[in-house]
């Protein structure tokens, strides 16, 4: 049967984030790694709009178990919601499936910046779509898939029957529709088109006639409110 509900919600603004959005068309050198990246102080604020939206939720749509990605800016998203929330601590699962997409040699540089010392390697993403592209060293969004196929066929015998919250990143978020619409690899470029997946956003799917819905896809609207 599997999980009656899925939440995944991308991690609050993150210092990265913040940086790239600062740098803008300017090339950026961002030194910490991608797990040890933490939220900024929107970033908090936005993960504890998190917390009080679960905290308005139904107790039969709230989540029962959640997963994390083990990069620091999704744990410090979930520990400050959950501290929002104000329940007793629910049971989380670290899992490495749940990682940003690895961006490999891209990983401390904008936009600007790879076009300035890879420039033959944004003329091979152009050739191979955004999809199938793999950085030298990282991931393509592809290789994200299978890693959540697998991570999906899990959950159908460790959250049989129980509400799931899913704590990541926009790859992961992206990722998960694509897999739960049950799509051939070649339509995933239908899926790009709901990028960016926003900071803070939820998703959610639930179960209605033996396969899941999408009830709603990137909703910030908690963020606003309140």
């Amino acid at each position: 049967m599997g999980p009656v509900q899925i939440i995944a919600v991308r991690h609050g603004q993150s210092q990265a984030n913040l940086a790239h959005e600062q740098a803008g068309d300017r090339p950026l050198f961002y030194e910490p790694g991608d797990h040890e990246v933490t939220l900024t102080e929107l970033g908090r604020v936005q993960a504890a709009a998190l917390g009080r939206l679960l905290a308005g939720m139904p107790a039969a749509e709230a989540p029962e178990l959640v997963w994390c990605s083990p990069y620091l800016r999704a744990l410090d998203t979930w520990k400050t919601a959950q501290h929002t929330w104000g329940v007793d601590p629910l049971p989380v699962i670290v899992d490495e499936r749940l990682r940003d997409q690895e961006a490999g040699e891209f990983a401390h540089y904008n936009l600007a910046a790879i076009r300035e010392r890879f420039p033959e390697e944004l003329a091979r993403r152009e050739v191979e779509g955004a999809y199938a592209f793999r950085p030298p060293g990282g991931e393509s969004l592809a290789d994200v898939v299978v890693r959540l196929r697998d991570f999906l066929a899990d959950l159908d015998g460790r959250a049989d029957g129980r509400r799931v919250l899913i704590v990541a990143h926009d790859s992961v978020v992206l990722g998960l529709r694509h897999v739960i619409a049950g799509g051939p690899d070649a339509e995933l470029a239908a899926v790009l088109a709901f990028a960016p997946v926003l900071n803070a956003s939820v998703s959610v799917w639930r179960t209605g006639g033996g396969r899941f819905d999408l009830v709603r896809f990137n909703d910030v609207a908690h963020l606003t409110s309140g």
